[in-house]
């Protein structure tokens, strides 16, 4: 039981588990265009969630909004299950093979076999699709790695009911009510809007305000917390930035792509700019993330090795609040 499905590799696993089961259905959609219209740019800091014990940050939009949005914009519907038995998800799962739709599942990282071990952690919102089976095992399209996989009934379980935050609990979805056209330049619109909003939000925690927040946290760790305690502080802003999906500057970077194909649809040159704008913020994402990396790595604390990494996360707040304040102007 193999359908015939397409597997293209990409930098985000829910942009490219959309854009695959778009194509496998007819539509040729590229990740940015996924990302963009489903307002996936976010930054978020979110002090009451602790992952390795310390506190969450986040350079995207909730796990699954992305899909449920672009599915909205553009005129489609999504079917969504979650199960509360792994037997019936099971089921679930081979009655859709069998009817030759392939379908997306969410599912926990640190039990996923075909992960290199260094990539394991307890992260339970990575997106892949499920499209085929052949004996016991299953066959997989990880959007993230360059060709496809497979997994036993017993693997694919333990993933698919991994516990901890952000439990998948089986859950599992695919498009349905597929129109003719997908309405993108409306949709376009839509999700720039509400990524501005985001972006510039009046909230200390969320967008631009959460970046300068985070930036004056970290000036303030090595003094308040101590050497290993702020290395381990700065370590998370940088894991959840770089490893944990596509991060700060990758994330960007496909925004900046969005933007470049955007004009096009848009006939808007303006965005083009702001692509390039983007991108040079996305830079800066990386060179932030490589100056940390080194003070966590060499287990310094020195104060002002904390100041200057943090004056970084000021100066692309500034930059990300002046971009989003035109692209908000040129879009209306």
């Amino acid at each position: 039981m193999k359908i015939d499905f397409e597997h293209k590799q990409s930098a985000h696993c829910e942009n490219g588990v959309v854009r695959n089961l778009l194509n496998f259905h007819g539509f040729e959609v590229s990740e940015p265009m996924v990302f963009g219209i489903g307002s996936g740019l976010l930054f978020c800091y979110i002090p009451f969630l602790k992952v390795n014990h310390a506190p969450a940050l986040t350079y995207r939009s909730m796990p699954g909004t992305i899909f449920s949005r672009f599915a909205k914009r553009v005129g489609f519907q999504i079917k969504r299950q979650k199960f509360k038995k792994p037997e019936v998800a099971k089921q679930v799962l081979d009655e859709n093979l069998a009817n030759n739709n392939p379908v997306g599942l969410q599912v926990g990282v640190y039990l996923l076999k075909y992960f290199p071990e260094e990539y394991r952690f307890h992260f339970n919102a990575h997106n892949l699709v499920v499209y085929g089976k052949e004996a016991d095992r299953y066959l997989i399209s990880d959007p993230v790695m360059e060709g496809v996989t497979s997994l036993s009934e017993d693997e694919l379980e333990a993933v698919r009911y991994a516990k901890g935050a952000f439990a998948p609990k089986g859950h599992m979805y695919f498009p349905i009510s597929i129109p003719k056209e997908l309405a993108l330049a409306s949709a376009i619109k839509k999700g720039i809007k509400q990524t501005c909003r985001e972006m510039l939000a009046p909230v200390p925690i969320v967008g631009v305000k959460g970046i300068r927040t985070v930036a004056k946290l970290i000036k303030k760790w090595p003094v308040k917390h101590g050497t290993k305690k702020a290395n381990h502080y700065l370590g998370q802003v940088v894991r959840m930035q770089e490893e944990i999906g596509t991060g700060g500057g990758g994330f960007r970077y496909i925004y900046a792509a969005f933007l470049q194909e955007a004009s096009e649809v848009l006939k808007n040159d303006t965005l083009k700019e702001f692509a390039v704008e983007m991108t040079k913020i996305g830079d800066l994402w990386r060179d932030f993330a490589l100056d940390a990396s080194r003070i966590y790595k060499n287990r310094q604390a020195k104060t002002d090795t904390y100041i200057s990494v943090a004056d970084k996360l000021l100066q692309i707040a500034d930059l990300e609040e002046a971009l989003f304040k035109k692209l908000k102007k040129a879009i209306s």
